[in-house]
């Protein structure tokens, strides 16, 4: 269960957690009309720092724009609503979900007329597959539904109707005794988990499939790729078949949510030695150093809520 906060930010203003509610004809509700991103808020000596948060909320407006959903905000206010929303909230660190989308109004498939409604909420959340996994990994399978097809549902649009399709690859694994699923694309290639994208890792190189292959294009996984290219690892976008999961020497998800975690075993057959690599701890380390301060900002991903909390 989610720990309410004190405030949620609607369409500008700032409301009690309890009065975030929308109608139950809402268009979203029945046409899953809305898009949305995951942030991450970190702790570091410094303060509270939002994770790449002008990357995050630029997608969320292109994802609103492929839908045709025309949201009265631009990025910078968007981007200084959530900085407030963290210090409103008196936060250190927090996972932060701003959603747009179609509420209350005219009833049917063609919402063009319906009001677009934006919400930013945010809450204490822990690691999302365990704090063990980041150090252990997790036990994955290849899951028998496969991603979005291209030119039915757009891939790059964060969009709430993409996650029926997470939801059914999710609980699939989750039933059958796994921590996560990984899609094929309709090609038969790995695309991604249910909300997270994939790096392999043969021979000392970086294998993570193109965006053609239905991937959301991760603000982690792009993370990763800047980190990699700073620790001279050679990375390489491309299809990546079923079987190379299964003879890789090192696997790992990214996400907002995942971080970075290691893949231990896909389909019962354990990646390398059946934990956390060197690789893929190399690239965790620095990838942690950065988001919790330890480490220079070299690529200004951090950005901080400017009164300290408490204060």
């Amino acid at each position: 269960m989610l720990t309410p906060t004190e405030k949620i930010w609607h369409n500008g203003k700032f409301i009690p957690w309890s009065e975030a509610t929308i109608h139950v004809l809402a268009h979203t509700v029945s046409y899953a009309s809305a898009v949305f991103e995951g942030i991450r808020c970190y702790k570091t000596p410094s303060g509270p720092a939002l994770f790449r948060l002008k990357e995050h909320v630029r997608r969320m407006l292109d994802s609103a724009k492929i839908y045709r959903m025309e949201v009265p905000y631009d990025l910078p206010t968007l981007a200084a609503a959530m900085v407030e929303l963290v210090r409103v909230n008196k936060l250190e660190s927090c996972y932060l979900r701003p959603i747009v989308l179609r509420g209350y109004g005219e009833m049917g498939v063609l919402g063009l007329k319906n009001p677009i409604e934006t919400y930013i909420a945010c809450w204490e959340w822990g690691k999302y597959l365990g704090e063990e996994a980041l150090a252990e990994g997790v036990d994955v399978c290849v899951s028998s539904w496969k991603r979005i097809a291209p030119n039915t549902l757009p891939a790059l649009a964060k969009a709430a109707c993409n996650y029926m399709n997470s939801q059914l690859i999710r609980m699939e694994a989750h039933i059958n005794g796994y921590a996560e699923g990984i899609a094929l694309d309709e090609q038969g290639y790995v695309s991604e988990g249910s909300g997270e994208n994939i790096f392999v890792i043969r021979d000392g190189k970086l294998h993570t499939p193109p965006l053609g292959a239905s991937v959301l294009p991760g603000i982690t996984r792009d993370s990763v790729l800047q980190i990699a290219s700073w620790l001279n690892l050679p990375v390489i976008e491309t299809i990546i078949p079923r079987e190379m999961l299964y003879i890789a020497d090192e696997v790992f998800f990214t996400g907002t949510a995942a971080e970075v975690t290691p893949i231990r075993s896909i389909d019962r057959i354990p990646v390398g030695n059946g934990r956390r690599g060197p690789i893929t701890e190399k690239i965790q380390r620095e990838f942690f150093a950065i988001i919790q301060g330890t480490s220079p900002d070299r690529w200004n991903w951090l950005t901080p809520v400017p009164v300290a909390v408490g204060a």
